[in-house]
């Protein structure tokens, strides 16, 4: 227990003085209605400034007035640096949505039609092109088993089987 408290106060302190620029990608085989489900947490922070980057309008992620228009912005963003390939089929994300939790935004994708993965590969550079210093995590579950990898910018690929 004591020795927890220590790890989490000294992270927290490494934290402040040298920020983590980390993203987690969640990958989820669901079976029964045969599909992926993607969910991609990303600190507010670093979302909002890197879509900035690509558009004109005001960039609000904790602003529901602005809900829709980010919407298109963030699939394109998001379709554009996460690649899935399921069994050596590249397969296409389908967008569902956002939501803010904390200091964090959740989105999510599915790609449907999937009975099965014996294989997944995952290209990823999501906010690379924010920070030379990101980190993408990623976790995918096959039949109840967890596998996990680390991307570190300028490493995009991450390959699973089960």
């Amino acid at each position: 227990m004591v020795n927890s408290l220590f790890q989490w106060l000294i992270m927290g302190i490494v934290t402040a003085v040298h920020p983590l620029y980390i993203s987690i990608i969640e990958i989820n085989h669901n079976p029964k209605d045969k599909d992926l489900e993607l969910s991609i947490r990303i600190f507010t922070d670093d979302f909002e400034n890197t879509l900035k980057k690509y558009s004109t309008a005001k960039v609000d992620l904790t602003h529901p007035a602005y809900k829709a228009s980010l919407d298109k912005l963030i699939n394109n963003y998001i379709s554009s640096r996460l690649k899935l390939v399921s069994d050596h089929q590249a397969v296409n994300l389908h967008y569902i949505g956002f939501e803010q939790q904390q200091e964090s935004i959740w989105v999510y994708f599915e790609v449907p039609g999937i009975a099965s993965v014996k294989k997944l590969e995952v290209n990823s550079s999501i906010l690379y092109d924010y920070q030379d210093k990101q980190i993408n995590i990623i976790h995918a579950t096959v039949n109840g088993i967890e596998k996990s990898a680390r991307v570190d910018n300028p490493k995009t690929f991450a390959g699973f089987e089960w």
